[in-house]
């Protein structure tokens, strides 16, 4: 193999492995979880302790409530239609609707405005 060939060779080793380190490092955390991740599972579990969310099953914007939280949902409370006597004694009118702090807050919210209405600091 002549040394120009060797050279080539080394060259996109090098650029593979620094491409994969830059990738890695950036997007993953230690324990093999994103930063971002390990954030949103904390202030999930924080919101299900001190919310609850009423969706009703073919609401679109439920839908896309609950698929803000990804993988985090399953530390939500969520209350769904098929426990309507729930619905009516909290008073829901409409879905999606967040309970926090004996407050009703109709429609879908941001992870920012969610964090502001339950007071919450990281």
């Amino acid at each position: 193999m002549g040394k120009e060939k060797l050279v080539t060779i080394g060259i996109i080793a090098l650029i593979l492995l620094v491409a994969g380190t830059i990738i890695l490092t950036k997007n993953v955390g230690i324990i093999g979880k994103s930063v971002e991740d390990t954030s949103s599972e904390k202030f999930a579990k924080y919101l299900g302790e001190h919310s609850v969310l009423y969706v009703q099953t073919g609401c679109i914007h439920c839908k896309e409530q609950e698929e803000l939280f990804g993988e985090n949902l399953k530390y939500l409370t969520i209350v769904d239609e098929s426990e309507m006597q729930k619905f009516i004694d909290a008073g829901i009118e409409a879905t999606p609707t967040w309970v926090i702090n004996g407050e009703l807050y109709v429609g879908k919210k941001t992870i920012k405005e969610l964090k502001e209405l339950t007071n919450y600091t990281e």
